[in-house]
């Protein structure tokens, strides 16, 4: 698979195991984002799992920098209950903590904007306007979000207006279609060349990661998304793109 990616023209992969990263290496690709904690439904809006996501961030952030690794993605966790402005608070207070080892590395914790709706019930980053916030509060550069397409096309739409909008607190990117997270193609309701060119349009020089469930043979779907995705980007800006 991961030499598949490579004769694809991919530049790296997101969320592959640790026992894995040599490999990747290994392969020319880079290792574009991993987990920077667990877990997405007890994260970082419990005051009880503060001492412990730091602790997790800190040695990530430490593997990060050795293994060149741009992004560590964050969770909120679920509500249970718990207001908006308690939420913030907390998740502010603990990101803050670790916020400067991860400027100081060159390391981005990108909170995941994932939708209540469907995949994450009560999960409390759903939306964009709550992420935003949350990066304000804490103030650091290191501190953005995951704009993940799929779940925000779920929960408020209106994404290329978002993107535009909110492009500086934006580190990462991840796509699928809607529904059904299926392939980003023309059987789904949103318009990927359209957005991959809003991205470009934005100045944007991270990754975009295809998290989808393909259809059909994997390798075929992954050689699609490249395909659709670099045909779409080539009267983008010159800066280099990847994805």
């Amino acid at each position: 698979m991961l030499s598949g990616a490579k004769k694809m023209g991919y530049s790296g992969v997101d969320l592959i195991e640790e026992e894995l990263w040599p490999s990747v290496k290994k392969h020319g690709l880079a290792i574009s984002a991993v987990n920077g904690h667990g877990t997405i439904e007890d994260g970082l809006n419990r005051k009880k799992n503060a001492g412990r996501i730091e602790r997790e961030l800190r040695r990530n952030i430490a593997k990060a920098r050795e293994w060149g690794i741009p992004v560590l993605i964050c969770f909120s966790g679920n509500r249970r209950g718990m207001s908006d402005e308690a939420g913030l608070r907390q998740c502010a207070e603990t990101l803050g903590r670790v916020a400067g080892a991860a400027e100081q590395a060159g390391v981005a914790l990108a909170v995941e904007l994932l939708n209540s709706k469907v995949d994450h019930p009560d999960y409390q980053c759903d939306r964009t306007s709550w992420g935003v916030e949350l990066c304000r509060r804490v103030g650091s550069p290191a501190v953005k979000l995951l704009y993940d397409i799929y779940h925000m096309q779920v929960m408020e739409g209106d994404v290329i207006r978002t993107i535009r909008e909110h492009r500086a607190d934006i580190a990462h990117y991840h796509t699928a279609g809607n529904p059904g997270r299926g392939q980003p193609d023309e059987t789904q309701e949103l318009n990927y060349p359209v957005i991959y060119r809003a991205i470009a349009e934005t100045g944007y020089g991270g990754v975009i990661s295809h998290e989808f469930l393909p259809s059909g043979k994997p390798l075929a779907a992954m050689e699609r998304a490249y395909e659709e995705c670099a045909r779409a980007l080539a009267d983008a800006p010159k800066k280099k793109r990847n994805h």
